[in-house]
């Protein structure tokens, strides 16, 4: 019977996330709801992949030929304009990616100018740290409409979506060992390593983590599995995983600001003595929040929120500022209160704690 709850609650879990999904985009899994008052009038399908202005200006929209490329939040869509076969600009089109992070990425925008359309496709743009996904969605957008440019032809493979940057290569083996070395090997020294390699790689190196923002744009764009092996591994330890009894596994073993508190904790072991009381009522005003936001998000208002969750601190590069200065309380906090954050606030924590039927 409580494996059966477990299973519904999960469910209920998806369809809250669908149902934010087609209030903030109107689509689901990259189709357009026709009826959505959130959908684009104009559909992806009138979308003309190449149009000739009379100065002769030829423009490359990619909203069709990268649809299926997706940045941290969904599709990236850009206009290439070439003239006379140069590149003249690269313009962002509409997207959900965080702001803060975008206009990171944006700083490559520029990096094709005046180049030839053979020349901009060989060119080596790399990534920009703190922005990964939404920079390497406009590298592969822009691959994708060059290529329609000079072959008619569609957006790139498979084999040149997978990323095999030596970052990449690193937090698949990382999250990896976190998805499977505790379930069979217990170790107080490992713990700590498998804690500091959650920090450092999954978080502050490759920036990749569980939240709302990544539920949301999942729900509404789809999965490229390819360019998503990191989150997808994550994403089985904290919906699969539970499944199986292990409860909170993503949350106490892989989540890298779970880590962070986690080893701050370890500074200090004479903690702050906290009544029962407090602790839960703490816990109360942690399932308030969380009520309070699935109601905003369910009526379609206060999406903004989901760009504030801690864990993009960890992409200090783009984060805002608010969220660094969060983040840094909440660690100093760990050393004198055992993970405050994710006890007594994180909306992320929350929804997997209802989709496992856990407190």
């Amino acid at each position: 019977m409580k494996k059966l709850e477990q299973i519904v609650l999960l469910a209920t879990c998806l369809v809250i996330m669908v149902v934010c999904a087609i209030q903030r985009d109107g689509r689901v899994w990259g189709h357009e709801l026709a009826d959505s008052s959130k959908a684009d009038t104009t559909s992806q399908a009138a979308i003309s992949p190449m149009t000739v202005l009379d100065d002769g200006t030829t423009i490359i929209n990619t909203t069709t030929l990268g649809k299926d490329i997706p940045g941290y939040a969904g599709p990236v869509p850009l206009e290439i304009h070439l003239k006379g076969g140069v590149v003249s600009q690269v313009i962002a089109l509409k997207n959900n990616e965080t702001p803060d992070f975008f206009e990171e990425a944006k700083q490559l925008l520029n990096l094709w100018n005046g180049k030839t359309v053979e020349e901009a496709q060989n060119a080596k743009v790399d990534v920009v740290s703190g922005a990964t996904f939404t920079s390497r969605a406009i590298i592969q957008n822009v691959q994708a409409g060059l290529q329609y440019a000079s072959q008619n032809s569609v957006a790139p493979t498979v084999f040149n979506q997978i990323d095999l940057s030596l970052k990449n290569i690193a937090g698949l083996i990382v999250v990896l060992m976190a998805a499977i070395i505790p379930l069979f090997f217990r170790n107080k020294t490992y713990r700590i390593v498998q804690l500091a390699l959650n920090v450092a790689v999954l978080g502050l190196w490759c920036g990749t983590f569980l939240n709302w923002s990544l539920f949301v744009g999942y729900m509404s764009n789809g999965i490229n599995v390819w360019i998503s092996l990191i989150p997808i591994v994550m994403l089985i330890t904290a919906f699969i995983y539970p499944l199986f009894g292990k409860k909170q596994y993503y949350c106490n073993q892989v989540c890298p600001f779970g880590s962070a508190q986690d080893l701050a904790g370890k500074a200090n072991h004479r903690k702050w003595k906290m009544g029962k009381k407090t602790a839960r009522r703490l816990r109360y005003f942690r399932q308030a929040l969380f009520a309070v936001l699935m109601i905003l998000m369910l009526v379609g208002v206060g999406f903004e929120w989901m760009d504030y969750e801690v864990f993009s601190a960890f992409i200090f590069q783009s984060a805002a500022t608010v969220v660094i200065v969060m983040a840094i309380v909440f660690v100093l906090l760990a050393v004198f209160v055992p993970r405050p954050y994710c006890r007594f606030i994180c909306p992320t924590g929350t929804l997997l704690k209802v989709s496992e039927n856990n407190k």
